[in-house]
């Protein structure tokens, strides 16, 4: 065996895995050193929760309250503003401070770097979900699910959800030019994919234009994969395409995540417009 193989072996999925594993306990860590950040991505949806759960209580199709239905979404939003919208900015804000130069020039493995993020992330919707959902149920906006088959759909959405989300925030990080531009030119997009993806609204009152759009992007389906884990089946036929739609959910968040995989391998940038 040449010294050539043992390097490639060493820098091989192996290695990028257990770099990837110990860089992500790592960025866990570093996270909730940070009281701000999470009292912020963990309180957020909370927050919203309590606010619009106790403001808006008024039935909908399927003779469901609003608060049902709202519980849900808030879960998808907190997924995606701690996948989507914290990476992005946060990422723009370690290439502002030169931290990406400096793990450029290290022996980790780029992609351990990213694997590393997802895994906090990975956390940070574990942690969003099981608030929200304790919160939830004390409050009695949601029934846990007692068939076996919706708590799979729960981990396959929240999987996918945390694959598209995370991977597009990492190649939306590239167009904020500075750290501190970064909130500025990623909040709005987060709280336009919001509005317009039936978290805060039931999604059919919406017009018809609105729908294609909302639905083109990956917010709608998670949400929409939440509502079918936790509504009863008997509000099925309200969603906008008649059912749950599980399949079309799992091919729009994968089709997501490779678009996204795309980008940031096209557009991710290690140092930003100052570095030599």
């Amino acid at each position: 065996m040449t010294t050539t193989t043992v390097v490639r072996a060493g820098r091989g999925p192996a290695h990028v895995a257990r770099t990837g594993w110990a860089r992500g306990v790592l960025e866990v860590r570093e996270f909730f050193r940070q009281r701000e950040s999470v009292v912020f991505t963990l309180a957020f949806p909370v927050i919203f929760l309590l606010i619009f759960g106790s403001i808006l209580n008024f039935p909908i199709q399927g003779g469901l309250k609003f608060t049902q239905y709202f519980a849900p979404g808030i879960m998808a939003v907190g997924l995606f503003g701690a996948s989507f919208q914290n990476l992005a900015i946060q990422i723009a804000v370690e290439r502002d401070k030169g931290i990406l130069k400096r793990l450029e020039g290290t022996p980790m493995p780029p992609a351990a770097y990213f694997v590393g993020k997802v895994l906090m992330v990975l956390v940070m919707v574990v942690l969003e979900i099981v608030i929200l959902l304790a919160i939830s149920v004390a409050l009695g906006k949601v029934s846990l699910p007692t068939d076996w088959h919706r708590w799979v759909t729960l981990l396959w959405v929240t999987v996918l959800g945390v694959a598209a989300g995370s991977i597009l925030g990492i190649a939306f990080s590239s167009v904020a030019r500075t750290g501190k531009s970064a909130p500025a030119v990623v909040t709005p997009v987060a709280l336009i994919l919001q509005f317009i993806s039936g978290v805060y609204f039931v999604f059919t009152g919406f017009p018809k234009p609105l729908q294609y759009i909302g639905a083109f992007f990956p917010l709608k389906w998670i949400a929409q994969g939440y509502r079918s884990v936790f509504l009863p089946g008997s509000y099925a036929p309200y969603e906008a395409g008649g059912g749950w739609e599980h399949g079309r959910t799992a091919l729009v968040l994968g089709a997501w995540a490779v678009v996204g995989l795309v980008l940031a391998v096209r557009t991710f940038r290690w140092r930003n417009g100052r570095d030599a």
